[in-house]
């Protein structure tokens, strides 16, 4: 197989003349051999780390593949890459480094593969920015590629109920809130997390995993696994095989992700009730793959899309349900036959969406209820709703599923920080029909647009979440619900009109109308701007200043290349 594998060029600069000696001298300190050299060179970037569950049980995965590149005639080059674990930097100023290392990761990747010149790349990875970083790195790279997933987490369980991540936040609400004892948050927060694996809700990991599931970029079926089954562990050494095929084949990821496979994608994270963490995300994969895609977009697939899943956040069920009632496939297929998906997109295993979706049964089966049919979903239309008006002409994200009315209007309640907005909620300040503000938390203000997983979650668990309305600048977690509006643009340390409002006024909020708005006159925001001085940047040396400084707008994806 050594000697009549198909070289890609990029590889046969180690293969080929005597200049090339001092390359092969180094492999064979590997303990390469001369045969080695008429092989794929096949890059696994390793997201591995003991700093999250979400991570930790990666490098099984990581070892698979290895196998499974070698098996199917490739060198495997093992490299690593970072995480940052949202779920326990919430809340602190670590949280503000969660965007930064999906840049980060992106770096390494692309780093790795062209400065080593690899012929392709399997990328392992497991908590929210692992995903995004992953694909905006194969997509600069463009060798053939292929994303495994590091699976969700089982549920956890205790006084006859299953528990996820945000079960832990909401709980800190209910006792401050007097409604849940000392004693009760502390065995749900002991109970929450039963070992390794992502977030278990439709929460941003395996949003972004559904949607590359989608995209054609990772196996069907392989999104909603969980990282202690077998079947994931297969699933990474059948990644790789495939790998190899499309080495062979020279499929590239810039041919599978296309504007047609990301209309795929957002279908999908619309179907399943996804996070809003996915519209920053595919605005920065789009940018990475070179294609025409814009905030408007999100909002016109919302509305030719109907949310079939019934999954948390908002809903009732976790990943792992999802999975065995048939996962991905189930919902695209559901989806292909309604004439929502482009059937003919390409996807890493050489097949079309349609060709892979072939077997699976045109409507889900009808002993569960995870998988609504077509006629019968748990709403018409689509849950990431775009917002603009004189509070965000650029756009702004709400999650309007879960509420009565997604439409209020009330006082603001205005904070510069995450950490005083929380303890104006736990301290019982914040009343039914106020409308929070949380300001300079965007990419440039944060620095790094950190997640608001600690005041939404307060807010829920005190029996607010859809009397009180938050609106910010920063992002949310995929596992907030509520009357919240994030990703608010132009953010306020660039001078946006959310940095000029005041203790009082009156906001509106309409996910009908798609508005949001501050109601004042156009001369008085103007005569505040007169007075509006910006911040000094909160950092001035390191990644964190790197970033606020070459930060794009959170309308378009919050990229630091945007020249």
């Amino acid at each position: 197989m050594a000697n009549t594998f198909p070289l890609n060029p990029r590889s046969r600069n180690i293969t080929e003349g005597k200049s090339r000696a001092p390359n092969r001298s180094m492999y064979y300190g590997m303990g390469y051999k001369e045969g080695d050299f008429g092989k794929p060179m096949v890059g696994v970037a390793n997201a591995h780390s003991t700093i999250t569950p979400c991570n930790s049980g990666l490098q099984k995965l990581a070892d698979a593949a290895v196998a499974g590149i070698e098996a199917a005639g490739g060198n495997a080059q093992i490299f690593g890459t970072p995480t940052i674990s949202d779920g326990m930097a919430m809340g602190t100023e670590g949280m503000k480094y969660s965007l930064v290392s999906r840049e980060v990761i992106a770096d390494c990747i692309e780093t790795c593969v062209q400065g080593q010149w690899m012929d392709g790349v399997l990328v392992v990875g497991g908590c929210d920015k692992n995903m995004p970083g992953g694909l905006m790195g194969m997509l600069r790279a463009n060798v053939p590629a292929i994303y495994v997933y590091g699976g969700t987490i089982l549920p956890g369980r205790w006084n006859n109920q299953d528990l996820n991540i945000v079960s832990v936040f909401e709980a800190v609400g209910q006792n401050a809130a007097g409604k849940l004892s000392d004693a009760d948050l502390k065995a749900i927060e002991q109970n929450a997390i039963p070992g390794t694996g992502s977030c278990g809700g439709m929460y941003t990991a395996n949003t972004m995993s559904s949607a590359f599931e989608a995209l054609g970029i990772s196996l069907p079926y392989s999104s909603t696994m969980a990282n202690p089954h077998d079947e994931k562990l297969n699933s990474a050494t059948e990644s790789a095989r495939v790998l190899i095929e499309a080495i062979k084949q020279d499929i590239k990821p810039r041919d599978i992700v296309t504007r047609k496979s990301i209309e795929n994608a957002v279908a999908v994270i619309m179907a399943t009730g996804g996070s809003t963490n996915a519209v920053l995300h595919f605005l920065a994969i789009a940018h990475c793959a070179d294609v025409e895609w814009s905030i408007d977009d999100f909002e016109r697939i919302r509305q030719r899309t109907p949310v079939l899943c019934n999954l948390k956040p908002s809903g009732k069920y976790l990943a792992v349900d999802l999975h065995r009632a048939g996962g991905i496939p189930q919902v695209m297929k559901v989806l292909l036959k309604a004439g929502l998906l482009h059937g003919d997109c390409l996807t890493i295993t050489g097949q079309t969406i349609e060709q892979v979706l072939a077997d699976v049964p045109d409507v889900p089966r009808a002993d569960q209820d995870v998988i609504r049919p077509i006629e019968h979903p748990v709403y018409a239309q689509g849950h990431l709703a775009i917002l603009k008006g004189n509070l965000s002409p650029e756009g702004a994200v709400a999650k309007i599923t879960g509420l009565k009315s997604p439409v209020m209007t009330g006082p603001a309640r205005v904070f510069d920080d995450e950490q005083s907005a929380l303890k104006a909620i736990l301290d019982g300040r914040i009343q039914a029909g106020d409308v929070m503000v949380l300001r300079y938390l965007g990419p440039k203000g944060g620095p790094g647009m950190p997640e608001m997983l600690a005041p939404t979650g307060a807010l829920i668990g005190a029996g607010l979440g859809e009397s009180v309305g938050l609106i910010t600048d920063g992002r949310f977690s995929g596992g907030t619900w509520g009357m919240v509006v994030g990703h608010v643009a132009p953010e306020a340390a660039a001078g946006g009109n959310i940095a000029l409002i005041e203790e009082g006024d009156s906001i509106t909020i309409d996910a009908h109308k798609l508005l949001l708005e501050v109601h004042l006159s156009d001369q008085e925001l103007a005569r505040r701007r007169l007075t509006w001085q910006a911040p000094q940047p909160r950092y001035t040396r390191g990644v964190q200043a790197k970033f606020a400084f070459n930060a794009a707008s959170a309308s378009k994806g919050a990229v630091l290349d945007a020249y």
